[in-house]
C-alpha cells in the first residue's frame, strides 16, 4: 500500500463519508491496478453521495475496463442526470461523449 493511500485511509477513518476522500482513495487504488478495491470505494461514494458529479465518469471508465459495457453506459446516463441537475455543463458533455462512444439508448435495454 502506498504512503498516500495509507494517509488517505487514515483521514477517512476520521470522516468516513467525506466524498473527496472516498473519491481520492478509489483513484489511488485505480492507479495501483487494484480495480476491485477502486470499485468498492466508488460504489460507497455513489451510495453515500449520489450527487458527486465527478464520480460517474470515472466509475463508467472503470466499468469499461472491466468490460461491463452495459453497466458503463447506464452509469454515464445516470451521471448525465446528476450533472444536469447540478448545472455542470462540462461534466454533462464529458459524460454524454463517453456514453455516445458506447452506443445509444436503442443499443441497451433499461
Amino acid at each position: 500500500m502506498s504512503q498516500r493511500l495509507e494517509l488517505l485511509k487514515s483521514m477517512l477513518e476520521k470522516n468516513p463519508k467525506d466524498s473527496f476522500l472516498l473519491f481520492a482513495i478509489a483513484k489511488e487504488y485505480e492507479g495501483l491496478g487494484q480495480e476491485d478495491e477502486a470499485l468498492s470505494f466508488f460504489l460507497n461514494l455513489k451510495q453515500t453521495q449520489p450527487d458527486y458529479v465527478g464520480l460517474y465518469y470515472h466509475l463508467g471508465k472503470l466499468y469499461e475496463r472491466k468490460e461491463e459495457i452495459e453497466t458503463a453506459f447506464f452509469t454515464y446516463r445516470e451521471g448525465m442526470e446528476v450533472a444536469r441537475k447540478a448545472g455542470d455543463q462540462h461534466a454533462l458533455g464529458e459524460l454524454a461523449a463517453a456514453k455516445l462512444n458506447l452506443g445509444d439508448d436503442d443499443d441497451f435495454d433499461d
